[in-house]
């Protein structure tokens, strides 16, 4: 599984290129918005950034219960490279979204709650990391992961719906949902081509991810094999 993806990254590599020079000329080059101005364009990143972080644990929940089920691998080395990648376009999340709420609200921080439940998926990103990383046996520590990031997905219909099931600072859907101000006419085309770019962007940094992450391991089976058969 893993070498099928590493067959595309240098694909990957060059689309994700293409398709973020293509995307930012269009931001750069977007009219300002009428009631936001210059602002709206911290949204053609915001955006993509949240849509990836909760794709990406998406990835990583499918990833765990093949891991669980089938004990593959393969699909460990994908759980641990999507953890790190998630964790990324999460902090860009709120970055940019702190970024974009102080001409917004006049504050750079809100208890929202769209804002909370995506700041909770931050810390269980950081958890599965600590998590991975502090117990030394390997089998221990995915299946352990494996188990936490699949009830850390309870939080990912949290933040989906915050802003329906509770009144929230945070705007609607920007391209669905029922009386969510639609982004159309020229702010739609970048916000688009971003979200495309982001996504290949993130397949990319997961299958760069994941090819160091199984040479790393496999590095590590190579020396202690090497340890073993010295002490005897």
């Amino acid at each position: 599984m893993i070498d099928r993806l590493i067959r595309f990254q240098s694909v990957l590599g060059w689309l994700t290129l293409a398709m973020l020079a293509a995307g930012l000329y269009l931001v750069l080059t977007a009219p300002a918005d009428f009631q936001q101005g210059g602002s709206v364009r911290i949204l053609f990143m915001h955006v993509p950034s949240a849509k990836m972080a909760l794709l990406c644990y998406v990835a990583l929940s499918v990833a765990s219960i093949l891991y669980l089920w089938k004990r593959w691998e393969g699909a460990d080395i994908l759980s641990e490279a999507l953890t790190g990648v998630g964790m990324v376009f999460t902090a860009v999340t709120l970055a940019s979204g702190s970024i974009w709420g102080k001409p917004m609200w006049g504050t750079w921080w809100a208890w929202d709650a769209r804002l909370t439940s995506m700041l909770v998926l931050l810390i269980i990103y950081v958890g599965l990391m600590a998590l991975r990383n502090g117990i030394e046996d390997p089998v221990k520590s995915a299946r352990a992961t494996a188990v936490l990031a699949l009830v850390g997905a309870v939080d990912l219909p949290i933040i989906h719906f915050s802003v329906k099931w509770w009144r929230t600072l945070h705007q609607p859907a920007s391209f669905t949902g029922s009386g969510a101000p639609k982004i159309v006419g020229p702010l739609l085309t970048p916000l688009v081509v971003m979200a495309v770019a982001f996504i290949i962007m993130g397949t990319y940094m997961t299958v760069v991810r994941a090819r160091t992450i199984r040479a790393q391991r496999q590095l590590e089976a190579l020396e202690e094999e090497k340890s073993w058969q010295d002490d005897r």
